[in-house]
C-alpha cells in the first residue's frame, strides 16, 4: 500500500504532496501521521530552506474524512480527532522553513484550514474554496475560526463559515484566501519557482522573518522570543566562558559581552 503522504527533498526544497486522489485527498487518521512525520524529516534536514503542500489528481484537500469521525464519541471526537489534528497543523504552520501552498483544485473545509499553515497560497484556476461543515451539523475544527481569522480576515471567515458558500479561485483572491492564481495544471510549476526564490535567499534571514511574522499573528509568540533570545546570547563570550568554566570546574570570569 503506497503511502498516504508523500515527502521528496529535491535539492533546497521539500515537497509534502497529500496522495489518496481517490478520495480527493480528505483527511483521515493514516494522513494527519504522515503529515507529522513530514514536519519531522523537514525541520531535521538544514539543508531544506523551502517547503511546498500539494495535493494529487483533481483536488487539493477536501477536509476531513467523515468515515474517519463521523462515528466518534464526542470524546472521542474532541481529544483525539480535533486535538490531534489542531497539534499537527500548528506544527507545519511553525515549520522551520517558509511552506508555499500548491493547491491544485477543491480546498474545502479541513483542507482550506490546512491551507492556512502555508505562508502562501497559489491556486490553480479551477481550485474551489469553502467552510462547508455547518451544513452537515459540524463546525470547523483545525483552527478554521481562529487561524484562518488571523489570516482572512472575520469578515470573510464569517461568511464562508455560516453561509457554506463555495467560492471560484477569483473570489477567493479577493478575499484574501490566497495570494496568487495559476493555470490549470501549473500550480506546482509556478509554486516551485517562488520556492526557488525564497531558497536563493539568506536562509537564517527567512526563518527569523518567518519567526516574527508567526509571532505578530500570535502563532506561538513565546517560544519565537525564546529562540532569538537563545540564539543571541549563543554568540557571546560569556556563555563560551560559562560553559568553559563549569567543565573545568572553577568560577566563571564574565565579560559582559
Amino acid at each position: 500500500m503506497s503511502e498516504p503522504v508523500r515527502l521528496e527533498i529535491e535539492g533546497l526544497i521539500a515537497v509534502i504532496t497529500l496522495a489518496r486522489p481517490e478520495k480527493l485527498n480528505a483527511l483521515d487518521e493514516a494522513m494527519i501521521g504522515g503529515l507529522a512525520a513530514a514536519v519531522d524529516a523537514i525541520d531535521a534536514n538544514v539543508t531544506v530552506r523551502a517547503a511546498i503542500l500539494t495535493g494529487e489528481g483533481k483536488g487539493f484537500c477536501a477536509g476531513g474524512d467523515i468515515a474517519a469521525w463521523g462515528k466518534l464519541s464526542p470524546l472521542e471526537m474532541g481529544q483525539h480527532w480535533v486535538r490531534n489534528g489542531h497539534r499537527v497543523f500548528d506544527r507545519l504552520t511553525r515549520l522551520r522553513v517558509p511552506l508555499v501552498a500548491a493547491l491544485n483544485g477543491h480546498t474545502l473545509g479541513g483542507g482550506l484550514e490546512l491551507a492556512a499553515t502555508a505562508d502562501i497560497r497559489i491556486a490553480e484556476e479551477q481550485a474551489k474554496f469553502g467552510l462547508p461543515e455547518t451544513g452537515i451539523g459540524m463546525v470547523p475544527g483545525w483552527s478554521g475560526t481562529q487561524r484562518l481569522v488571523a489570516r482572512f480576515g472575520a469578515a470573510a471567515v464569517r461568511r464562508l463559515a455560516l453561509t457554506g458558500e463555495i467560492v471560484t479561485a477569483e473570489r477567493a483572491l479577493q478575499l484574501g484566501l490566497i495570494d496568487e492564481i495559476a493555470p490549470k495544471g501549473e500550480g506546482l510549476q509556478h509554486t516551485r519557482a517562488l520556492c526557488e526564490k525564497i531558497a536563493a535567499r539568506g536562509p537564517v534571514a527567512n526563518i527569523v522573518a518567518k519567526q516574527m511574522i508567526n509571532a505578530a499573528e500570535g502563532e506561538d509568540a513565546a517560544a519565537a522570543m525564546e529562540i532569538l533570545a537563545g540564539s543571541l546570547v549563543s554568540y557571546t563570550s560569556d556563555l563560551k566562558e560559562g560553559v568553559a568554566s563549569f567543565v573545568e570546574k572553577r568560577p566563571p570570569v564574565f565579560k559582559g559581552f
